[in-house]
C-alpha cells in the first residue's frame, strides 16, 4: 500500500516498538530462532542464513533483526563519510516476480555514528560490515575510502565485505577490474597484518561481486582472491540485466535504471556459486546470495558450494517465518 521505502522505515520502526514491550523480544526469538551453530572462517554462526547487506545499512536494527532468527546480519554498505544516496524514488517493488530495483546509492550515516551504534550491539551475534566508497571518490582514490571503513570498523565488526559490485554508484564496478581491485584488497590484507602484529585478532575479509561478470572476469576474480590472500567471496551483488521478468517491459522501463534482486536472480547467482567453486576446487569460501525465495533455493546454493546464505528480497516478500523455513530446511538438508 505504500511506496517501498517508506514501508520499509514504517516496518523497522514498528517492529523496534513492539520488541520494547516486555518479554516481545523473548517470545520472537523463541519463535522464529533456529540454533544450527556453524563454523565457518574461524567464526561460530548460529545459523546459517543470514540478512545481507542493504536492508540495515547505519546498524539501527540489529537487536529486532536478530529476535526475527537471523543466524548474522550484513550491515552497510557503510562509507566513509555520510551520503544521502540518490534522489527519490529510489526503490521499487515488482511483485508479480517477486523482485525489487534500487538505486539507493550507498545512502548512510557515515563510518563514525555507525561505529557508535556498533560499541551496543547485541552479544553472541555475527555482524559483518560492508565497506564502500563515497560517491565523490574519485575511483583513483577509492582504495584510502577502503582503508578508512575498514580501520575504524575492525573493532565492532566480526568480518569485512569488501562492496565493488553495487550499480548504483557511477563507476564503482570498474574497481572489480584486477588492478585497482588488487590495490585495495592488498591494502586491507596489510592494515590486517598490522593490527593482528599489535595483538587484535585477524577478521575475514570477504569480496562481493557482480553476477554480470564473465566467466573470464571470475577467473580474474578467483586469481585475485588468492594472490592477495583474502577469505572469500559473497556471491552475488544485485544485476543490472532485465531479462526473464514477468512484469511488463514498459512498466519496467519507466522505472529506470538500478540493480534487480529477487527470484529472476536465483540461477545467475547460483551459477556463479557453483562456477567458483568448481574453477577453484572448493578452495575459495563461498556465501551465496541472489535469489532465494524458498527452500529449495536456498539448498540449491549450499549444494552449488556455498557455505552460508544471505537473503534481502526473499525476507521483504516472505516476513520473519520466512528466515525460519529457511534455516530450518538447511539444518535437515532437504526442501518439504
Amino acid at each position: 500500500m505504500m511506496p517501498a521505502e517508506k514501508a520499509h522505515h514504517f516496518t523497522f520502526n514498528s517492529l523496534r516498538f513492539f520488541m520494547k514491550i516486555p518479554l516481545v523480544r523473548t517470545i520472537c526469538m523463541n519463535i522464529f530462532g533456529v540454533n544450527d551453530s556453524y563454523e565457518f572462517l574461524g567464526l561460530t554462526f548460529k545459523n546459517r542464513v543470514g540478512l545481507a547487506a542493504g536492508l540495515d545499512k547505519n546498524a539501527e536494527y540489529l537487536n529486532e533483526l536478530e529476535a526475527l532468527g537471523f543466524g548474522f546480519i550484513e550491515i552497510g554498505t557503510v562509507t566513509p563519510k555520510p551520503q544521502a544516496g540518490n534522489d527519490l524514488p529510489r526503490l521499487f517493488r515488482l511483485k508479480q516476480d517477486e523482485c525489487l530495483i534500487n538505486r539507493m546509492g550507498f545512502n548512510n550515516d557515515g563510518v563514525e555514528v555507525v561505529v557508535k551504534r556498533l560499541k551496543n550491539r547485541p552479544k553472541g551475534l555475527i555482524v559483518g560490515g560492508n565497506i564502500g566508497k563515497n560517491k565523490v571518490t574519485p575511483n583513483e582514490l577509492a582504495v584510502e575510502d577502503y582503508a578508512i571503513c575498514f580501520d575504524k570498523l575492525y573493532p565492532v565488526v566480526d568480518y569485512f565485505v569488501v562492496n565493488v559490485s553495487s550499480p548504483n554508484t557511477p563507476n564503482l564496478r570498474e574497481l572489480q577490474d584486477k588492478k585497482p581491485l588488487l590495490e585495495i584488497l592488498n591494502r586491507l590484507i596489510a592494515q590486517r597484518k598490522n593490527k593482528v602484529i599489535v595483538g587484535e585478532l585477524q577478521k575475514p575479509i570477504l569480496l562481493k561481486i557482480a553476477p554480470d561478470l564473465t566467466d573470464s572476469q571470475i577467473d580474474d576474480v578467483i586469481e585475485i582472491v588468492q594472490e592477495s590472500g583474502i577469505d572469500g567471496i559473497v556471491a552475488t551483488n544485485t544485476t543490472i540485466s532485465r531479462s526473464g521478468l514477468i512484469t511488463p517491459a514498459d512498466e519496467v522501463a519507466s522505472i529506470g535504471s538500478g540493480g534487480l534482486s529477487g527470484k529472476v536472480l536465483q540461477n545467475r547467482a547460483t551459477e556463479v556459486v557453483a562456477y567458483i567453486a568448481q574453477k577453484s576446487k572448493g578452495s575459495v569460501p563461498i556465501m551465496g546470495v541472489g535469489g532465494i525465495h524458498n527452500e529449495a533455493s536456498a539448498l540449491e546454493k549450499i549444494n552449488a558450494g556455498a557455505s552460508l546464505v544471505q537473503v534481502y528480497t526473499g525476507f521483504v516478500y516472505g516476513g520473519p517465518p520466512f528466515i525460519k523455513m529457511i534455516a530450518k530446511s538447511i539444518l535437515n538438508n532437504k526442501p518439504r
